[in-house]
């Protein structure tokens, strides 16, 4: 179980926002950097930590990547707006992987089709899968469109095991407590290593923000899904201290 930082990019900053606003009209932002997305990117490489995120929340924010990428070669993932015409580019600047959202879905729907095209682009070993989901009567299901649109899509390790020929990675923000610090979704982190213990790494988003949390989340998980922490970080003005994590993940803890 490995610690994968974040830097989240909106409008060429680094900032932390609950992302269920992004396209309310009224972003919520729950902290904006006086630091640059390089900064970020050194602070990670300085410490060992490989795989960790960048995101870029809307238009705006190719200069910022670019600036972190270059400060971690290979280091990082980046994604937001990535389709299978400039995912290349992003693996050019030095991105280890490209991670899909909305170009894995066609119609509302997930498409075996669209994620196809865009593994074969650049190859599986550097392509990450976003399937960003919400607790539903009917099972976990995938939030496509900015997480607005509720798919026909359900989480499921036979799902995640159908998908592997096309990806190398896993990426599963859990959208109802997403930038919230209101503890982890336990069932979803559970439900996901149900699948990781066997097969491609998942690194579960949304809600961690205590130590508690934490330990709370290895055990549901145990030990086989990879997490991510944003506002709750005290690199972006929350309590959890950077450190420590940083420390936990070179144990495997």
């Amino acid at each position: 179980m490995r610690f994968r930082p974040c830097i989240d990019l909106h409008d060429g900053k680094v900032k932390q926002i609950v992302g269920a606003t992004l396209e309310s009209g009224s972003v919520a932002e729950n902290f904006v950097s006086e630091r640059s997305a390089g900064d970020y990117a050194r602070l990670f490489a300085a410490d060992g930590l490989s795989g960790g995120h960048v995101i870029m929340l809307g238009k705006g924010c190719e200069a910022a990547a670019a600036e972190a990428l270059a400060a971690y070669p290979g280091g990082l993932q980046i994604g937001g707006g990535i389709r299978a015409n400039n995912a290349a580019d992003f693996l050019a600047l030095g991105a280890s992987h490209v991670i899909v959202t909305s170009a894995a879905f066609r119609d509302g729907s997930l498409s075996l089709d669209a994620i196809a095209e865009i593994s074969e682009a650049i190859g599986a070993a550097h392509l990450v899968l976003d399937l960003s989901c919400v607790p539903t009567a009917n099972g976990y299901r995938v939030a496509a469109n900015r997480w607005k649109t509720v798919t026909d899509t359900e989480v499921t390790p036979a799902m995640l095991a159908r998908l592997e020929p096309w990806c190398d990675e896993f990426l599963i923000h859990a959208v109802s407590v997403e930038g919230r610090k209101a503890g982890p979704d336990l069932a979803l982190a559970a439900l996901l290593a149900t699948y990781a213990k066997n097969g491609k790494p998942v690194t579960y988003a949304g809600g961690i923000a205590t130590i508690a949390d934490l330990d709370a989340f290895a055990e549901s998980s145990g030990g086989a899904v990879d997490y991510t922490i944003g506002s709750a970080l005290d690199l972006y003005g929350g309590s959890l201290a950077y450190a420590a994590l940083a420390a936990r993940s070179a144990t495997g803890k």
